[in-house]
């Protein structure tokens, strides 16, 4: 089974994955650019069975309904998006893992909310 571990820039929150993902996609929605402040968002998405936290847990906060995104109370960095609409799974931003190049998108998630410069 594959391992992956990863965690916030001051390495207090940590976490580590089992098995392969869900999937690998890029956001574009508003939500997302303004929680990262980045043009868009790329998520690794796994079941929460499948993950643990192994560092002190993060702190969440409703972005929106039925919405939490875990984040570092101490340094900021955001880590994770969960949502009723996704039921049982925990979605972790990609630059959170100690290897991001394991992971390779495939999709794109909300195109249609994507910045006009940005080819999906």
């Amino acid at each position: 089974m594959t391992t992956q571990e990863g965690g916030c820039h001051c390495r207090k929150v940590r976490f580590r994955t089992q098995g392969e993902p869900k999937f690998v996609s890029r956001c574009h929605c508003e939500s997302c650019r303004r929680t990262t402040g980045g043009a868009f968002s790329t998520w690794v998405g796994f079941m929460a069975a499948n993950t643990q936290w192994t560092g002190e847990p993060p702190s969440f906060y409703a972005s929106s309904q039925g919405v939490k995104r875990g984040y570092c109370k101490s340094c900021g960095t955001p880590l994770t998006f969960e949502s009723e609409k996704w039921a049982g799974e925990r979605h972790f931003l990609i630059g959170t893992f100690d290897d991001p190049a394991a992971f390779t998108p495939s999709s794109d998630y909300l195109r249609e909310e994507a910045l006009a410069w940005v080819r999906t």
